[in-house]
C-alpha cells in the first residue's frame, strides 16, 4: 500500500508470507504438514485443496506463515526433503491469474433458452420419435 506510510519493496527480492508445497502423498493430514512446517517458525494457516470429485486431496498445500523470512527458511530447507515417500516441492505461491468473463449467453451448450430473448430453445424438446413426426408433417 503507498498510502500507508509501509516503505514500498520490490516484487522480485521478496519473498510473501505465503508457499507452495507441492508433490505431497495423497495420505498426508494437515496436522502433519503443520508438524513439519513449525520446525521453521509460526505457521499462520495452511490449505490442503480437495478434489471435488472424489473428495480425495490434490496434492499440493499452501502454507502461510507468521512472517517473510520464515517462508523464505522453509523453502530453503525443506524443499527437496523426502516426506512420506514423495521430494516436498517448494515455491513462492503465485496470485491466481485471473480468469476471463463468462459469456452468459454464449455457446457454451448450457441447455436451456436463449438469454438473448429469442426463446428458440438450444436443444430439442421430446422424444426423437416425436420430433421426427413433427419434421415430417411440414
Amino acid at each position: 500500500m503507498l498510502g500507508s506510510g509501509q516503505p514500498v519493496r520490490n516484487r522480485s527480492s521478496v519473498i510473501s508470507r505465503k508457499i507452495f508445497a507441492g508433490n505431497l502423498s495423497f495420505d498426508l493430514t494437515r496436522d502433519d504438514l503443520v508438524e513439519l512446517f513449525s520446525t521453521v517458525g509460526p505457521v499462520a494457516d495452511i490449505t490442503l485443496p480437495v478434489d471435488r470429485m472424489s473428495g480425495r486431496l490434490r496434492g499440493f498445500a499452501f502454507v502461510e506463515f507468521e512472517n517473510d523470512e520464515d517462508a523464505a527458511k522453509a523453502i530453503e530447507t525443506l524443499n527437496g526433503r523426502d516426506l512420506a515417500g514423495r521430494e516436498l516441492r517448494l515455491d513462492e505461491a503465485r496470485e491466481r491469474a485471473p480468469r476471463p468473463p463468462r459469456d452468459p449467453g454464449g455457446g457454451g451448450g448450457g441447455g436451456g433458452f436463449d438469454p438473448g430473448g429469442g426463446g428458440r430453445p438450444f436443444k430439442a424438446k421430446g422424444s426423437r420419435r416425436g420430433i421426427r413426426g413433427r419434421k415430417r408433417g411440414f
